[in-house]
């Protein structure tokens, strides 16, 4: 996808199976670098197309991120960046601390981050017709980091616990068998049988 202000937040959803709202609320405060870590507290929302800051509700409690190497270094410069920009707009700058804000520090407009997901999707694909990318909502990358875990092998109680559900019930649900993940357990299970 061509590069866009939204990307490292776009990456940050699908490295760490957060929600959009999750991502958008994110706080610098959250964020320990050298930890590798995020806590997910707050969600920016929005009600009658106007953005709202909330915390977590009680049913989907604050929870740690434990953040790969490239998401650490990404974030690392995007904070940079992002200090850039805190200077040159002066008392201008909307300091709400968060990680991912457009250029004036104010929240990105959840229902905007979405439709930019999709656009930037069909302007690639206009752009490689003989290779285009699948259709995929934003809240697919929640998924897709879901579906990947799941076929790396990684036990759904951890999957579950990453994507904050209450249960593995809902991880289950949620997440779909793909039919590589298919033929794999075939396959796995087959040479249990046959030795």
């Amino acid at each position: 996808m061509a590069e866009s202000r939204y990307l490292p937040a776009w990456l940050f959803l699908a490295t760490s199976g957060c929600r959009r709202g999750e991502a958008l609320g994110l706080r610098w405060s959250d964020v320990d670098l050298e930890a590798r870590t995020a806590i997910i507290r707050h969600q920016v929302v929005t009600v009658d197309h106007e953005i709202v800051f909330k915390d977590l509700p009680t049913t989907k409690r604050a929870h740690v991120v434990r953040l790969d190497p490239g998401t650490v270094s990404m974030l690392q410069s995007w904070k940079a960046g992002q200090n850039v920009e805190r200077l040159m707009g002066g008392s201008g700058y909307a300091s709400h601390g968060l990680v991912f804000a457009m250029a004036d520090g104010r929240p990105n407009h959840p229902e905007r981050f979405s439709r930019e997901f999709q656009r930037k999707q069909e302007q690639f694909n206009r752009a490689n017709p003989d290779s285009p990318l699948p259709r995929l909502v934003l809240h697919g990358l929640r998924h897709t980091w879901a579906t990947l875990a799941l076929k790396e092998g990684i036990d759904i109680k951890i999957v579950s616990d990453r994507l904050n559900h209450s249960s593995t019930h809902i991880t289950r649900r949620s997440t779909p068998v793909t039919p590589p993940m298919q033929s794999d357990a075939a396959d796995r299970v087959a040479r249990q049988i046959w030795g």
